[in-house]
């Protein structure tokens, strides 16, 4: 998919915005939802993503709704880090296909790193739900 084109209702992120498929929260507001990656690269792999945008990426979202999402990506970065106790932290956000975007609906992720513990696979195999459930409570509590 490339930079440009229509938001699809459809995508995945929308429907967990809609409560039609079920998600592991960490916390929520009126603008913005954290909750567990259900594919994560490591440990405690969380996104987050708005809950009024129609934004499909960076380049296209509006600057207050871009503010709402640095201002949560800070928040669950903070969180993370102090439930979990890793290593480092990797923020990111992909844009477009061949950058590695994969759902269309703009979201930041926050991925904890651990030292000697390789990355996993963007988009990799599925994580037990109730790890993620635990992960996700141990966060909540550190905010």
């Amino acid at each position: 998919m490339s930079l440009t084109g229509s938001y699809d209702d459809a995508n995945i992120f929308a429907k967990i915005v809609r409560g039609e498929i079920p998600s592991v929260k960490i916390f929520e507001d009126d603008a913005v939802l954290a909750f567990m990656d259900a594919f994560p690269q490591s440990r405690g792999h969380a996104l987050v993503i708005s809950k009024t945008s129609k934004a499909r990426n960076i380049l296209e979202v509006e600057p207050q709704v871009l503010a709402e999402l640095a201002a949560a990506t800070q928040k669950l970065a903070r969180a993370v880090t102090a439930a979990l106790k890793p290593d480092g932290v990797v923020v990111t956000q992909f844009n477009g296909a061949p950058a590695g975007q994969t759902v269309f609906h703009l979201h930041f992720h926050v991925i904890p790193r651990y030292e000697g513990e390789a990355l996993g696979r963007h988009g990799g195999g599925m994580a037990d739900i109730d790890d993620l459930k635990a992960l996700a409570a141990k966060i909540s509590a550190a905010l």
